[in-house]
């Protein structure tokens, strides 16, 4: 049986972005999970394994496990009931296949999980490993955050993510439509696989909008400036980015 899973926020892939306790508890790990999504996304498990090899070198032996990453279906045909009934799916097959590797790791083996930015934000990882501790503990769990992108994109852009006397309302690009109204203040978007803004640019033309994408990697991407002036550049650049490098990873603030 394992001992402790250490859960690792560790921002997005730039060791300058890691924090000190996040950094000491890479090198407590004995074996890293890590979920292999295919070709198209192998950057990001090199990304994580390039970390490693930063921050634990030779100092600590450690193995890096790529897991398969079960299929999760085509989450934006769903409506709301399967699309959650969808996502319960994935979690158990993710629980089954880690569970499958746990199990047979040696007494007193310290597991990590590598959480792109910071484990609190849209991210399955702390629910995967709930449910480990009930067909594979009992054992310790550790939580360590990290940069998340909403403050990464505050901090490209030079501004904070409130106004004096202002909310932030955070979401997803699934819900931003149905929710929108000026009076939830500044809206961070994240998980948006097709800029939803766009269907706002009618009612709400003067929304200034922040845009990032790869935040804090190589291939960084900015741009800003009032929504109904600028969203049909972001649908193409972003259309241009995900057949460049297979994927995009981005996230926006929405201002009134």
């Amino acid at each position: 049986m394992i001992s402790t899973v250490q859960v690792i926020g560790i921002g997005t892939g730039d060791p300058g972005l890691v924090t000190y306790e996040a950094a000491a508890a890479l090198r407590e790990v004995d074996v890293f999970l890590v979920a292999d999504k295919g070709d198209a996304k192998a950057d990001l498990v090199e990304a994580r394994r390039a970390l490693c090899e930063h921050f634990i070198g030779d100092s600590h032996p450690y193995r890096f496990i790529e897991v398969p990453d079960p299929k999760r279906g085509p989450d934006a045909e769903r409506d709301s009931t399967a699309y959650g009934a969808g996502v319960r799916d994935w979690h158990a097959a993710r629980v089954a296949a880690y569970a499958a590797i746990i199990d047979q790791l040696p007494e007193g083996s310290t597991v990590g999980f590598l959480v792109w930015g910071d484990p609190a934000f849209y991210d399955s990882t702390l629910r995967i490993v709930d449910a480990l501790r009930e067909t594979s503990g009992p054992f310790e769990v550790r939580v360590h955050p990290g940069i998340s992108a909403p403050q990464l994109l505050a901090a490209r852009h030079a501004i904070p993510l409130n106004r004096i006397g202002t909310s932030i309302h955070v979401t997803t690009g699934r819900r931003l439509v149905q929710e929108y109204s000026p009076d939830l203040g500044d809206v961070v978007v994240m998980l948006d696989g097709h800029l939803a803004c766009r269907d706002l640019v009618d009612q709400h033309p003067d929304l200034t909008i922040y845009w990032g994408a790869y935040l804090g990697g190589p291939a960084e991407v900015l741009r800003s400036g009032r929504l109904a002036e600028v969203i049909d550049e972001l649908v193409a650049l972003r259309a241009e980015l995900r057949e460049q490098h297979g994927w995009v990873m981005d996230t926006y603030l929405l201002r009134p």
